[in-house]
């Protein structure tokens, strides 16, 4: 025997819903398999949940979009800090500068390695260190760093930042808008319930077959389980898929 099987996707609730709302408009009031109280509470939600589904669909591209440049913009920075803090290193190396000048940058005196900067708080809490270090060595008159230089790194570096600051405002938004959603998904799931349970308490005494084609055109979906007979056609609305 097929069971029925409630929609779990936002395009399967929406088919469900604009099936039962189509009948609800086409069928006269005595003849309609729901009740409709049910129709109007359909009939009022249905734009919401699709405009919903849109708001955060335009909320979650734009955040993905944007995103390709904002690890392209975190990955030259972290390439321009790191290349400055070698430089420096190297410097140190070769007996130009003092370990001592480390400091500026909040290292320790005897530490040569590169400081971790694989995290974005890493990447933030570093190159804040290293740009105020190498403009305070500036200021006390001495050589500054080349290839690169602190301009270009400070430039790398507040591009970096100002992308970091507007992915978490997208992120925000699409979080947002997903949680305003998931609201409409809870109510769409239980309109869909009450229409379902309807139509077939509607048309419970007609023969199965008969009952699930009807009951298919308001959108309710039957299937059969996998231990039943092979080659059976998913029962399911009679009308268009209208997307």
């Amino acid at each position: 025997m097929p069971y029925r099987r409630l929609p779990n996707t936002d395009s399967a609730r929406l088919r469900a819903l604009k099936a039962a709302c189509n009948m609800g408009k086409k069928t006269p009031p005595q003849g309609l398999a729901y009740s409709q109280a049910t129709f109007s509470k359909v009939e009022l939600f249905i734009n919401s949940f699709e405009k919903a589904i849109a708001h955060y669909k335009a909320a979650y591209d734009t955040q993905v979009e944007r995103s390709k440049d904002y690890q392209q913009m975190l990955k030259k920075a972290k390439l321009y800090l790191s290349h400055f803090i070698q430089v420096v290193n190297m410097a140190i190396a070769r007996g130009e500068l003092q370990p001592t000048v480390r400091e500026f940058y909040g290292m320790d005196i005897d530490e040569s390695k590169l400081p971790t900067l694989n995290t974005e708080k890493e990447l933030i809490e570093w190159g804040k260190k290293i740009i105020d270090g190498e403009m305070a060595r500036m200021r006390k008159g001495m050589t500054p760093i080349t290839n690169p230089t602190i301009a270009v790194v400070k430039v790398r570096y507040d591009q970096f930042l100002e992308a970091y600051n507007y992915q978490k405002v997208l992120q925000h938004n699409t979080q947002r808008m997903l949680n305003e959603l998931n609201v409409l998904r809870e109510k769409a799931d239980e309109i869909i319930l009450d229409i379902w349970n309807e139509v077939e308490e509607h048309y419970k005494d007609l023969p199965d077959e008969e009952r699930r084609v009807k009951a298919g055109a308001y959108g309710l979906v039957y299937v059969y389980r996998k231990n039943e007979i092979k080659g059976l056609p998913l029962i399911e609305s009679t009308i268009p898929r209208l997307f």
